[in-house]
């Protein structure tokens, strides 16, 4: 339900693109309506205007965002992060060539013996109670679009945590970690690299960034505070990216996919450690209290907002619009099993690293309890954690369990509504 309550009724004397747009609008602004803390909004306001209202990342030009952060520099050279420095020789050790994939492996969007999604990923019945009702082609034709969104979006955020690898390599103050972070440069740009091969290439279909997507990145980019651009890109962004990779590596029969997003998951594992380790000091040693409920309150507003906002609007209007309103679409997508399959995996990865970096107090546990995020209080955070380990918990269907049951658990569905 939008804030900006627009009267059906008078809606619907109006012409479909005019109440389309409206409609569009009205949702942009909600954004807004949906961040409480006064602090956070001020954070990310200029952002979601730039992003949602200006669509700045859809003008189909580049986008200047200027950045303002200090460049930490030391002398010295010293040895000053043990667990950072083996991070980095595990980095070393992880290299990968993008040209190694399989990249001759076939692929066809729509064959249904290979799927990019199962067919379970969406709630057809849903879709039929809207009247939209789709045959077994247009059913595979939106699974390969929808496959194809995830992927843009996976690309665009990846661009962006090569602009934020890059600042956070500067900014940063331990020196072992600006030798990690050189190495994490590197990953994100194959990452690109690999991510828009498969979409030019294979898939030969390729999305806007989303307007929220581009809220997250611009705000991050903009912020001259290191540590959070640690918290928003390091244990935010890739906890969404670690949630999602992982829904498609579990749902995908496509195998030339699944090998790329298996590398890519090996990387995002090392990336999530890295900020564990950076954020984990720094926020429980040198943040004054107040500093630190306001990473608190805006760790937990943003986990929020991308879960409410990453909706795929831009599937939307290539296929719905006119057909289903906004609304509509909102609860059929939202409420896809795929999507709550992908919330589950996010949150399984995102809160137990909020817990290990001292932003999970008893203070803000009763909001992602209220939300139904407090299964997720005790699972394993990343610095405990392998890409390994995490491609077993997959295999395995023992994402986001305690170590003493992720070896008999089966793999659970949750909304995370």
């Amino acid at each position: 339900m939008l804030p900006f309550r627009i009267e059906q009724r008078a809606l619907s004397l109006l012409p479909s693109k005019v109440k389309n747009q409206l409609e569009a609008y009205a949702d942009a602004a909600s954004t807004l309506f949906e961040v409480h803390d006064p602090r956070v909004l001020g954070a990310i306001g200029p952002s979601a205007v730039r992003g949602t209202i200006l669509k700045r990342g859809k003008q189909g030009v580049p986008t200047i965002i200027p950045a303002s952060h200090r460049a930490y520099f030391d002398w010295t050279y010293p040895s000053d992060f043990p667990d950072m420095a083996e991070l980095y020789t595990r980095a070393k050790r992880g290299q990968w060539d993008g040209d190694q994939l399989p990249w001759k492996t076939s692929v066809d969007p729509l064959n249904p013996e290979v799927p990019l999604l199962p067919d379970d990923f969406f709630g057809w019945d849903r879709a039929a109670a809207y009247g939209v009702k789709l045959d077994a082609k247009e059913r595979a034709e939106l699974r390969y679009s929808v496959a194809s969104w995830m992927l843009s979006q996976f690309l665009h955020g990846e661009q962006g945590a090569l602009f934020a690898a890059a600042q956070v390599t500067e900014a940063v103050q331990f020196f072992d970690g600006k030798l990690y972070g050189a190495t994490q440069v590197v990953d994100e740009g194959r990452h690109v690299e690999v991510f828009h091969r498969y979409l030019d290439t294979k898939l030969q279909k390729l999305y806007q960034i989303n307007d929220n997507l581009f809220v997250i990145i611009d705000a991050l980019m903009s912020d001259g505070r290191w540590d959070m651009k640690f918290l928003g890109m390091q244990i935010m962004v890739e906890g969404v990216a670690l949630g999602a990779f992982s829904t498609l590596y579990r749902e995908t029969k496509e195998p030339l996919l699944k090998e790329l997003l298996k590398n890519v998951i090996q990387d995002e594992a090392r990336h999530v450690h890295y900020g564990v380790l950076a954020l984990r000091e720094h926020i429980l040693e040198e943040l004054s209290e107040r500093e630190r409920r306001e990473r608190e309150d805006w760790a937990f507003e943003v986990a929020i907002l991308m879960r409410n906002r990453f909706l795929a609007y831009e599937v939307y209007e290539e296929w719905f619009e006119g057909k289903m309103s906004r609304a509509e679409w909102r609860d059929f997508i939202g409420q896809s099993p795929g999507m709550e399959r992908f919330r589950h995996l996010m949150f399984a990865r995102m809160v137990p690293n909020l817990r290990e970096i001292g932003l999970l107090s008893d203070r803000i546990k009763p909001h992602y309890e209220r939300v139904g995020l407090a299964k997720y209080f005790g699972g394993v955070a990343a610095d405990q954690l392998t890409g390994d380990q995490m491609l077993a918990d997959l295999d395995a269907g023992t994402v986001g369990a305690t170590p003493a049951r992720r070896a008999s658990d089966e793999y659970a569905i949750a909304a995370a509504e």
